[in-house]
Order: structure tokens, then sequence, then C-alpha cells
């Protein structure tokens, strides 16, 4: 048995991306015999045009990247609140996808999805726009104490009380035709999707919640997370020091890397993997034979044209005064001091998440309770907005001393300090 939501109602109090639905009503469909496929650009256009004045639609895409730097879009699944559902072919030779686009800018309807960031990142390349306004139901669920990365599969399990068959998980979209197992395999992720939404609007609604969520959606509204800029990108590198000559190196290697990997459409790796590019950054090869003996290099791939690329670049960064290298701020070790009030702290955080059934790491990651642990007033997500109210207020309490922690009856409990010892 599958679903198909009920109608549906606006409501003003609700925030842009939550929209009351009243109902998930039961009824029987068969997916393989109502399957739409849309190949053609007339037919992509006639289904959106019928989702004119629906409040929303779930999405889901499925596409590959072992081979490519930017995602190749293989299917795009759609389902209004009442209709079937369909699946898109933008593989098809003929099938604009300018309809599509326009459904995702269309700022009256909610785009739901699950998991959203590599679905809006490949929206934002072809698009150039993050879909707005969207809903992500991975991120809501962590609000409502599903854990911090809770699978699809498990949140229609405990939400839509359906099962999935994940066996056409790996399939490989870019192939055709596809089978029916596979296609219907992708159409459900939508059609679930819309019970799960569902169910979610009803419960953060009765637990007050909804602008909780509405601020978590924020972060995934900006076109800046599903961008790297060339000149960023070595941030995304664990560096092994921070001497200035090797973040010099780093930064420019990582820099050229990215812009190379946009520019022939390759995974950063099939540039040069991580171990190389520190390798070159912590001792810059002065030859084509030095760069050949860089572990994850060889001969020909120094004689090709990223070995001349890369000694290049080498010989700049190092010709460069040493007063223009990056230069980052010395990192101090933690005050030992701080060890047991961290601890302490962690155990209030369980404690405090536990109680209010929302996840730990949507709270106050591991990093910011040692920010806490030094200041009271540190500039932390955990001391301001609802998180201070879950969280925030009892982590300073109890380093003022004003609450303790205790163990009654096998459970964890804050109780007021002795005032008499």
């Amino acid at each position: 048995m599958s679903y198909c939501i009920g109608s549906l109602r606006r409501n003003e109090h609700l925030p842009p991306c939550l929209v009351k639905i009243k109902t998930a009503v039961p009824v029987n469909l068969c997916y393989l015999r109502q399957m739409q496929i849309i190949t053609e650009t007339e037919e992509l256009a006639a289904y959106v045009a019928s989702l004119a004045g629906q409040p929303y639609v779930a999405i889901d895409t499925e596409f590959l990247r072992e081979s490519t730097y930017w995602p190749l879009l293989c299917l795009v699944q759609l389902a209004g609140p009442e209709d079937e559902g369909v699946i898109v072919d933008p593989l098809a030779k003929g099938n604009d996808l300018k309809p599509l686009y326009d459904l995702l800018y269309d700022p009256s309807i909610v785009k739901v999805f699950h998991a959203a960031r590599q679905d809006i990142e490949i929206f934002v390349h072809e698009g150039g726009e993050v879909p707005l306004p969207l809903f992500d139901t991975q991120v809501a669920a962590m609000v409502m104490g599903f854990g911090e990365q809770i699978a699809y599969d498990a949140l229609v399990q405990k939400l839509a009380g359906e099962h999935i068959d994940k066996s056409s998980r790996f399939t490989d979209w870019s192939r055709r035709p596809l089978t029916d197992k596979q296609l219907s395999y992708a159409l459900s992720d939508v059609t679930h999707l819309r019970t799960v939404y569902a169910r979610m609007l009803d419960e953060l609604e009765q637990s007050g919640r909804t602008e909780w969520v509405q601020g978590e959606m924020d972060v995934l509204a900006e076109r800046g997370t599903y961008i790297v800029e060339p000149e960023d990108a070595w941030k995304r590198l664990k560096t092994r020091t921070n001497k200035p000559r090797f973040l010099a190196m780093v930064q420019a290697l990582a820099a050229w890397r990215e812009t190379e990997a946009k520019k022939r459409n390759l995974p950063r790796n099939r540039v040069i993997r991580d171990e190389s590019l520190m390798e070159i950054a912590s001792d810059p090869p002065k030859s084509l034979d030095q760069l050949a003996k860089v572990r994850g290099f060889n001969r020909k791939m120094a004689d090709g044209p990223f070995g001349s690329a890369i000694l290049k670049l080498s010989e700049d960064v190092l010709s460069q005064p040493k007063e223009s290298w990056p230069k980052l701020p010395r990192q101090m070790p933690p005050d030992p001091a701080l060890a047991p009030i961290v601890e302490l702290l962690k155990v209030l955080l369980k404690r405090k998440c536990a109680q209010h059934n929302v996840a730990q790491k949507l709270v106050c990651p591991s990093a910011d309770l040692e920010k806490i642990a030094a200041a009271d007033d540190a500039d932390v997500p955990a001391l301001q907005g609802w998180r201070r109210a879950v969280f925030g207020d009892a982590a300073l309490d109890l380093k003022a001393g004003r609450i303790g922690l205790a163990i009654r009856d096998g459970e964890v409990v804050e109780i007021a300090p002795d005032t008499t010892a």
C-alpha cells in the first residue's frame, strides 16, 4: 500500500517552507502501470502546468559522478500532492528542461527533498540558483530526534510504515533502457516523500518547532553552500602544518586543481590526488624528474600538461616575497584544565537532547563545547536562539555551579548544588 496526500490549505502562521497538510489518505496505487516517463519537453511543460496552485512538489534525482567533476543528471523524479508522480529523463534527446527549472524557481511552490545538498548542487550548477523555498526532510528529522543523518529508507519506515527495496540503489542510471524495477524504485523515493513530509509537518506544528526547522533551511538556501571557489578550495584539505611556505603551496595547488577539474570536468583526484598535492607542497619539485617521483605521480603525468603547470606554479610561489605567504594564527593546545568541564558539558548535552528529542550535533558540535568551556560569551549557535533554551542556559548554569549532575535510578539528572557543604 502506498499513500496519496489529501487536500491542503495554507497557514499564515507557518514559515514559507512549511504548509499544513490535513491528512495522508491511504489508497492503492500500482506504480508499474501508472508510471509516466517524460522524454519530451511538451510532456514536461504539461506536467509542470498541472502543478499550478499546488503548495509543494517532492523532488529527487539520480545522477553519476564517478568520472566527472559535475554530476551527470540522469533522472529527476517529481510528485505533486495528489498525482502519481513522474520520472523526467534529462538524457532523452530533445527534452529541454526549461519547464523543470521554471518549476524549481517558482517561489509559490515548496520544493521537498531528502538530504538535499547534492540535488541542489546539480540545480545550482545547471540553473544558477537555489530552488526556493525548500524543505529537507533529513534536516527536519534532526530537529525531531531521528538522529544526525537518518537514511531515507529508515525515515520512510518510521513515518510511512513502508519498506523500500534498496536493491536498485547502485544502478547505472545513465544506462538505457532502465528496468521497471529500477524506475519503480526511483519513483517511490518521491511518492513516499510526500507521506513523510505530511507527517513531519503535523508533528512539527504540534511540538512548536516549525521555526527551528526554518532556521536550518536558511543555511541550505545560501547559494555559496554549493559553490567551491578556487581560492577557497584549500580549506577542504587537512594540512599537516601551518608553515607559511607550505600553506602558500597548498593554496596555489588547490586553486589550480579546482580550476582544472572544473574546466576539464574531471574529479579533483583525477587531476592530482590529495596526498600528491601535500607532498609537492611540502617539498616543491624543481624538475620534471623530481615531480615524476612524487607519490601518486609517474613519468607520463610529469611529462604531460599538468607536470609543466605544477612546476611553473611552484616556481611562482617560491619567488614571491615571504611576507606575502599566508600566516594562520598559531593554534594553542587546549587548556588541560578545561577537559573535565568539556566532559561534563558532553553529559549535559546528551541529557538535554534526549529530554528534548533533538540531535546533539544540531544543538552543539563537539568543537563548540570547548569554546563554551573556555568562555561564557562564546560566539556559538548553542548560546543563541532555541539552542540556548534547550542547552545553552543549562551549560552556563553548570559551569557556574548553579546546577550539578547526578545519577538517580540509573539516569543522569540535574540537581541543585548542596550549599550547606
